[in-house]
């Protein structure tokens, strides 16, 4: 079969892992990353009733999540405040050119692209002005605009019958194992982009050569 379209995640491709950076953040100020992300993430290779992954499908606003996520940590014996959390962040994660630049490569070369992100809408404006999206993507599926979220199948199904693709033919990118083994039981090729990006992109390289 012949790859026709690569499907892109934003955060942790287009940019650094949003993670990685709350997990430096939290090893930072002495307090236990793996408890903090789940507090504030849930069982994100999951699509569950967790404040933020209603955020992400667009059901609650971010101030009522955060509401809702700080009621969770303090279940957990943890003060959260998203504010301030991601505020710390802010400034540390621009685009990766080079990734921008290889889309637009993509693109140009004639293959069909399309992104597929779980995001939020109060995030959307901020988001979109990192990088050239109306350049680089026939097809933007955001999870807070159409009310589904990865892992959830439907959102690459939605994706795929956009494009016009058939799931063998396109190979999708993202930085979430959870969202990689959905993706491919949506039947789709898929590519876990870690903090060295890099390799990622030259098993990119070696797919399209090879089909």
């Amino acid at each position: 079969m012949t790859i026709e379209a690569v499907v892109f995640d934003f955060g942790g491709v287009f940019t650094s892992s949003p993670f990685s950076g709350l997990h430096a953040w939290h090893i930072e100020r002495g307090l236990d990353p793996e408890l903090g992300l789940r507090a504030v993430f849930g069982p994100y290779d999951q699509d569950t009733d967790h404040p933020w992954h209603q955020l992400e499908r667009g059901e609650i606003a971010l101030e009522a999540a955060a509401e809702q996520i700080k009621a969770v940590g303090a279940e957990m014996g943890l003060e959260i405040d998203l504010k301030e959390m991601f505020g710390a962040l802010g400034g540390e994660s621009g685009a990766r050119s080079d990734v921008v630049e290889k889309g637009l490569a993509l693109r140009a070369s004639g293959y069909r692209t399309a992104l597929i992100t779980n995001n939020i809408k109060e995030f959307s404006d901020g988001w979109r002005a990192m990088i050239p999206v109306d350049e680089l993507f026939e097809v933007i599926v955001d999870s807070s605009a159409v009310g589904i979220r990865k892992p959830n199948l439907r959102i690459y199904e939605m994706t795929l019958e956009q494009l016009g693709v058939a799931p063998e033919n396109a190979v999708f990118l993202d930085d979430a194992p959870g969202n990689i083994v959905a993706a491919r039981a949506a039947g789709m090729h898929a590519i876990l982009v870690e903090d060295d990006h890099s390799g990622a992109f030259e098993e990119l390289d070696r797919l399209l050569a090879e089909r």
